[in-house]
C-alpha cells in the first residue's frame, strides 16, 4: 500500500497470528492497489470486470465509501481524480481487520500501525494506556500533541509526508486550509476515512466532527495555529 506497517504485541507469542495478519495485508494490496495494473480495483476501474466478478470485500469497501461520502456531505469521494480510488477507506479498514485477526488469536493488548494510522487494543502495559504522538506538520521532529488511551483508533491526514495531495471535491483543487488533522475514535475504518474528509473540509471540520458521535479532532492550521473539538483533551496531552 505504499507505506510501512508494524505490529506491537504486548503479551504472549502470537507469531502465527501476526503472519496471518501480514498475509491479509498483502491480499488487500493485491486487490485494491491503484498502482498495480493487474489489481482487482484497477481492472474494475477500466471496465474489464464487473463488481459481481470481484471478491466480496470490494463491494463492502465501495459501500463504506458511499456511506462516508454521504456522512461528509460529499467531502469524501472514491473518485478523487475521476478514477476509482477507494484507498482512503481501504487502509484503515485493512488495519482494523488485521487487528481483529490478532484479537481472535488471543492477543488482548496490541497496536497495528499503518503509515502512522493506528488501531490500539487493550493496554500498553497493565494499568498503562497507549501513547500516540501526533507529529507537528510544520516543525519536523516535534510533536503537536500526544493521544493516550485504551481501545482507540487514531488517524491523521495532512501535508507533511505527501504535500497537498487531498483534493476538496467541491472546489476541485487541493485543500490547503489545514496542515494536518487527527481524529480519534474506536474504529480505524471510519476514523481514517473521516480524517480524510475532515482535511478536505478545512476549518468547517471542527463543527462537523463535533457533531459526530464517538469522534474527536485536533488540527494544525496552515499558519501553525491549532484547534480541537471539545472532547479531544480527554484523550490527549497538548503541547505548549
Amino acid at each position: 500500500m505504499g507505506t510501512v506497517f508494524s505490529f506491537d504485541v504486548r503479551d504472549g507469542d502470537f507469531e502465527h497470528a501476526v503472519a496471518e495478519a501480514v498475509d491479509w495485508l498483502h491480499h488487500v494490496d493485491e486487490t485494491f492497489s491503484t498502482y498495480r495494473p493487474e489489481s482487482v480495483v484497477s481492472r474494475l476501474d477500466r471496465g474489464e470486470i464487473a463488481l459481481a466478478g470481484c471478491p466480496p470485500e470490494v463491494a463492502e469497501v465501495l459501500r463504506l465509501c458511499d456511506e462516508v461520502s454521504r456522512a461528509s456531505h460529499g467531502y469524501f469521494t472514491s473518485h478523487p481524480d475521476g478514477r476509482l480510488d477507494p484507498s482512503a477507506v481501504v487502509k484503515g479498514w485493512a488495519i482494523e481487520r488485521a487487528s481483529r485477526i490478532l484479537t481472535r488469536a488471543g492477543a488482548a493488548n496490541h497496536c497495528v500501525n499503518g503509515g502512522g494510522d493506528v488501531q490500539l487494543t487493550g493496554s500498553a502495559a497493565p494499568g498503562s494506556p497507549w501513547r500516540v504522538g501526533i507529529a507537528h506538520p510544520l516543525r519536523p521532529g516535534e510533536l503537536a500533541a500526544v493521544v493516550t488511551g485504551h481501545d482507540l483508533a487514531v488517524a491523521t491526514s495532512g501535508t507533511a509526508e505527501r504535500g497537498a495531495h487531498i483534493v476538496d471535491p467541491h472546489a476541485h483543487r487541493p485543500a490547503t486550509a489545514l496542515a494536518s488533522i487527527t481524529l480519534v475514535g474506536k474504529s480505524l475504518t471510519l476514523t481514517d476515512a473521516y480524517a480524510t474528509a475532515a482535511f478536505a473540509m478545512g476549518h468547517a471540520a471542527r463543527d462537523w466532527v463535533g457533531d459526530l458521535e464517538g469522534f474527536e479532532a485536533f488540527a494544525v492550521t496552515a499558519s501553525g495555529a491549532t484547534w480541537h473539538t471539545d472532547g479531544f483533551p480527554q484523550f490527549a496531552i497538548l503541547a505548549d
